[in-house]
């Protein structure tokens, strides 16, 4: 088995606040992480004005906000420590601000039908990580076949759930499988490389060991918090620390295992 990529979604736990920024990445590191993800979006372009004017907890999402200014210098920390640096757009300026900093982008499961913004992450030539979420085979087959007609080559798909947090119940890891043989059956060109990987909301590390030995998925993003004090912990779909890094250290230590 490959090396699995873990990579920490940071989302809005950073509080706007560079330090705790800087403290996710590095954190991210020592956990055994691969890369460490952002989110970058702005509220009055993610709701309406008469969601935001009718809408306190809507306005109160602007301390969410990742400044533009200071992707540079996140990516920077990130790469000085030999780690992955993402981030995901939300509006279509985003991938200009993006494009010169990120290793890959990633698409959220909400923005998977904006086919205007896949195209265009997609033509920047890196590679693109979407989830899928609540969308069905239709769906993900466009999106497929929207990034294959642009000049990137490298595809994850994740599945997902987008319940926050999502019931083990709920986590249908089958869909790996069946994503993987709709994929099998689309014949895409062989110097496009398309995998499936795992994008956790459960919080579960039986659900995370299942979805490696026996879906054999090498791409794993997880939710995490520092200490839980994040704007997103309390829905119960973020992981500390201590808690991902024995999972981590269980799983590569089973992968040394294999000889």
């Amino acid at each position: 088995m490959e090396k699995i990529r873990f990579i920490s979604e940071v989302s809005s736990n950073h509080n706007k606040d560079l330090d705790r920024m800087i403290e996710f990445i590095n954190t991210s590191k020592n956990i055994g992480c691969s890369g460490v993800k952002f989110q970058l979006f702005k509220i009055d372009k993610l709701f309406s004005p008469e969601i935001l004017s009718k809408s306190k907890i809507h306005r109160d999402r602007k301390k969410w906000e990742l400044p533009e200014n200071i992707i540079k210098d996140l990516a920077k920390v990130t790469h000085n420590i030999g780690m992955e640096f993402s981030c995901t757009p939300f509006y279509l300026e985003a991938v200009e601000v993006l494009e010169p900093f990120v290793d890959f982008f990633k698409i959220g499961s909400y923005e998977l039908l904006w086919l205007d913004l896949l195209q265009k992450c997609g033509e920047t030539g890196k590679p693109i990580v979407f989830s899928t979420g609540m969308s069905n085979e239709v769906e993900v087959k466009n999106a497929l076949h929207c990034i294959s007609q642009t000049k990137c080559k490298d595809i994850t798909v994740l599945i997902c759930n987008s319940a926050y947090p999502t019931m083990i119940k709920d986590a249908n890891l089958e869909k790996i499988n069946i994503i993987r043989e709709m994929i099998a059956k689309m014949n895409f060109c062989s110097e496009i490389n398309i995998k499936v990987g795992y994008s956790d909301h459960t919080v579960s590390p039986a659900v995370l060991y299942r979805a490696i030995h026996k879906y054999n998925v090498d791409f794993i993003e997880f939710h995490i918090d520092l200490d839980g004090k994040g704007e997103e912990f309390q829905s119960g779909h973020c992981w500390l620390p201590n808690q991902i890094k024995e999972v981590i250290d269980n799983i590569n230590n089973g992968v040394l295992a294999d000889g």
